[in-house]
């Protein structure tokens, strides 16, 4: 928890720049994060109590559909900042997948990572013990459109699997256990922090397994999608884990309007920094494919890590 509270100090301290590079004094910033249940918005909530209590600055931590919705509200104008998924945010910059339809957008940078949203495919059927496993069978994919759909298509394409290969459902992370717990569904998809409360609680009650998504299948889905990092989730991260499962990971992160100023960003960055313990810069940076801030780009090279800005 202290280490935590040191993560999302220094982080406060990011947005307390650009709340003042932005909006030319102490006005009220609107911060997009997720649902109210959700990691987002309690996130978003602390990044706010921070801000005022060392800046004095008022930000107000918004509800709102997620990685999507709050890039679209950045490039209205509506708010600006933040919380998205990296590989969403990828999606935007480059007008794919989740874009689309709407075409690239590049009215944002990125601030830094704030922690990792892991790919955890699940299931009850202890004979499933591999991705490929789940041809024919019944996979929830997540929401048509959502961030855990696009994650699920990257991890079944790279391990050649098609929609047509499975039964695909379409579920929330909800109806997904709900349904795991019913027999209606062989396995899916969840795509959160780790712990996460859906699958402990299905561990608890039922007992679950996760499937590894290592080797070459990992290395694969990498090297096509670089917002992906490698994750460990170690023995005993739930219940009944008896060993370490390797997967993936894409990054929550924190997006801010790419109006603001250069100078005034790094300047206060490097002040506000030396009131606190340091950021882990390193995670802060990894598995980043949208460029930086120029500001925020320079407090990394001061630290000798070298981000993109364009």
């Amino acid at each position: 928890m202290k280490a935590f509270r040191r993560a999302v100090a220094v982080f406060a301290a990011f947005v307390c720049v650009v709340a003042l590079a932005g909006c030319g004094g102490r006005g009220r910033l609107m911060m997009g994060t997720g649902g109210t249940a959700g990691t987002y918005y309690a996130y978003g909530g602390i990044l706010a109590q921070y801000m005022k209590r060392e800046a004095d600055i008022s930000v107000t931590a918004v509800s709102t559909g997620g990685s999507k919705v709050n890039i679209q509200s950045i490039q209205d104008g509506d708010y600006q900042l933040g919380t998205v998924q990296s590989d969403i945010m990828t999606y935007a910059w480059n007008g794919v997948k989740a874009f689309e339809k709407e075409g690239a957008t590049h009215d944002f940078r990125v601030i830094g990572g704030l922690y990792a949203e892991t790919v955890q495919l699940i299931t009850m059927n202890p004979a499933i013990q591999s991705v490929e496993d789940l041809k024919g069978k019944s996979v929830s994919i997540g929401a048509p459109g959502s961030g855990v759909y696009y994650n699920a298509m990257d991890v079944l394409e790279g391990a050649g699997i098609s929609t047509d290969d499975i039964k695909p459902q379409y579920q929330s992370f909800e109806d997904s256990k709900e349904a795991l717990k019913d027999g209606k569904i062989d396995a899916a998809f969840i795509v959160a922090g780790a712990p996460t409360s859906a699958i402990t609680e299905l561990a608890t009650t039922n007992g679950v397994y996760l499937i590894p998504i290592n080797g070459e299948l990992q290395a694969k889905i990498m090297a096509a999608c670089p917002y992906y990092t490698p994750m460990n989730l170690p023995a005993g991260t739930y219940p009944g884990q008896d060993e370490d499962i390797e997967t993936i990971t894409v990054k929550a992160t924190l997006i801010v309007a790419d109006y603001v100023s250069e100078d005034d960003v790094i300047d206060e960055i490097a002040l506000e920094n030396a009131k606190g313990a340091e950021l882990s810069l390193e995670n802060a940076t990894d598995g980043i494919s949208v460029p930086f801030h120029a500001g925020a780009a320079r407090y990394y090279a001061e630290h000798g890590i070298t981000v993109a800005t364009e």
